[in-house]
């Protein structure tokens, strides 16, 4: 049985999917029995946890062949992350005590970086799961092309595609989540000791530039990228309801100024098959 976390999102969910057509026993761990009922009706077992709770989330673990960590993602954490450090606290007690055969952790490009930025979050889960008695994989994605989604509606009513990552030439690695869940879905399945990185990108590195023109191919207009002031950044956010642009604007620079990047370099990532412009007609017609 596979222990699958965030089944309810684009990564779980296609992990979960691969496995279940491999004809592998999964169990859907998840806080919402409402959500959980359309896994059961696809022969997953139910485990109900928030993951914050390391009694609910033992007993979700305990017996399993392998486990998939997918913690929440927060965008706008009060200093210090003390939301990621509670889903850390409960993950370890959880995983310690339930001992799974191994576990699968779904971290970051960068997450090796020592300077403080929004995705340091993952930074701290890998620190503490590596001080687990168990096999741990870290699964290190790059940036989520289905991040695009936000920009759908100006690239198709605007013909404009607003970017944070800059310059606007400058390719940036990405990768398509349905990529993420297959890999992941191949990684539990595989047997190693102790804890290893698996880093994850496209075929290819796309710049902003090279997104534009992929949207303008598909909707049949020009859109042109357009790069938002660094200054207005941290107002814009605020302005969209965040309480501290700061961490958000670190990880961005971090992208731009290239110490978010992989540990291994571009040549030793292991390469997905989904390509963007499938990812962003996928997206384009979803917002239709």
């Amino acid at each position: 049985m596979y222990a699958i976390t965030g089944i309810t999102g684009q990564v779980g969910g296609a992990l979960a999917t691969a496995l279940l057509k491999a004809h592998q026993p999964v169990c859907a761990v998840l806080r919402d029995a409402a959500k959980g009922r359309a896994w059961a009706e696809q022969g997953c077992a139910v485990a109900l946890a928030e993951m914050t709770d390391a009694a609910a989330l033992t007993v979700a673990f305990t017996g399993a062949d392998g486990v998939f960590i997918l913690p929440p993602s927060e965008f706008d954490p009060a200093p210090g992350f003390p939301e990621a450090r509670a889903v850390i606290a409960a993950v370890t007690t959880a995983l310690d005590a339930a001992r799974p055969k191994k576990v699968v952790c779904l971290s970051t490009i960068g997450a090796q970086a020592e300077q403080p930025n929004l995705l340091t979050q993952r930074t701290l889960l890998e620190q503490a799961l590596r001080r687990l008695a168990m096999p741990v994989t870290f699964l290190r994605p790059a940036w989520f092309m289905e991040n695009f989604a936000w920009d759908v509606a100006s690239a198709r009513d605007q013909g404009v595609l607003p970017s944070f990552l800059q310059p606007l030439d400058k390719p940036a690695a990405m990768v398509a989540t349905a990529d993420i869940g297959r890999i992941a879905a191949e990684l539990l399945r595989q047997e190693w000791e102790g804890f290893r990185v698996v880093e994850l990108e496209a075929a290819r590195r796309y710049s902003p530039n090279d997104v534009a023109a992929t949207f303008a191919r598909i909707l049949g207009h020009p859109v042109r990228a357009e790069a938002v002031p660094r200054e207005s950044w941290g107002s814009l956010f605020k302005a969209q309801g965040m309480k501290d642009p700061i961490p958000r604007i670190q990880m961005l620079d971090g992208f731009n100024e290239g110490w978010i990047e992989f540990e291994r370099g571009q040549q030793g990532s292991i390469k997905g098959a989904v390509a963007l412009e499938t990812v962003l007609r996928g997206l384009i017609e979803a917002g239709a």
